[in-house]
């Protein structure tokens, strides 16, 4: 499989650094099951339009789960851009999928649409949108359900994407610093530059935001090969504690089950 050769001088890598690679802790691998228009898609940098269809949302978490995935990170797109939603075919990839942790997100914004995600089954939600736009409710939100409610950045620069990536969010340290204030538990961070285009994940903007919160950060975007999930395993211990891996599954760069032995599992 291309990308997957080592080079000469990586066949024998010293034995101490094999040590330490092996005793760094896990990075946990969540396969992400982008659902549009009832299809498993992939979008490039977050642009509505850009959708490469994948087939069956419930076939595409049933490859994940067989190949051994303990998280799914399922998004309705739809709903993130308010334009539908995908809310009976995501409660079927949840109710089919009781075994595995779902992480749920796209258009949660309100009372309704948090209380339909919370008895959906769902292990964790995040929350997006609402938490720019609506950050009273949002920091209420977090105090009443605290580790099951996650927080999505979405960062072009330094600056917030909000409304499926169609709106500017505010600034990013600004933003990281009411959420610290309000307790939130954990940060699933997105480069919406990186995001589907299989260009390597933004390592400096996952350190700067681990330096800024005690609080575990899960990666998003751009991972395009197991050398991104090793980068990625070795931030571990300053709190990168998840990736999302989205096309370079759906592509064959590598499988799920190749990336879940890199990153420890």
């Amino acid at each position: 499989m291309s990308g997957l050769v080592p080079a000469l001088g990586a066949l024998h890598p010293p034995e101490d650094d094999m040590n330490d690679f092996a005793s760094t802790p896990k990075l946990t691998l969540l396969p992400a099951v982008d659902v549009a228009g009832g299809k498993a898609v992939r979008l490039t940098q977050g642009e509505a339009g850009s959708e490469t269809s994948y087939g069956d949302p419930l076939a595409a978490a049933g490859e994940w789960a067989d190949q051994g995935a303990e998280w799914i990170h399922l998004v309705d797109l739809d709903a993130a851009f308010g334009r539908g939603s995908n809310t009976a075919i995501l409660r079927k990839v949840i109710k089919q999928h009781r075994d595995i942790n779902i992480e749920l997100s796209g258009g949660i914004r309100d009372d309704a649409s948090l209380e339909a995600a919370m008895e959906s089954g769902a292990a964790r939600i995040n929350l997006g949108t609402a938490a720019l736009e609506n950050p009273e409710w949002a920091a209420d939100v977090i105090s009443r359900f605290g580790e099951a409610v996650a927080v999505g950045l979405d960062v072009r620069g330094t600056t917030l994407a909000a409304r499926g990536w169609t709106k500017e969010g505010g600034d990013l340290w600004e933003v990281l610093a009411r959420l610290e204030d309000a307790g939130c538990s954990r940060y699933v961070v997105t480069d919406v530059t990186k995001d589907g285009t299989l260009r390597g994940p933004n390592l400096e903007l996952l350190r700067e935001i681990t330096s800024r919160t005690p609080k575990p950060v899960v990666a998003s975007g751009g991972i395009s090969s197991l050398d991104d999930i090793i980068a990625l395993r070795e931030l571990v211990p300053l709190g990168v504690e998840g990736a999302i891996v989205g096309k370079a599954l759906y592509a064959g760069a590598f499988t799920l089950a190749e990336a879940l032995d890199v990153a420890g599992d």
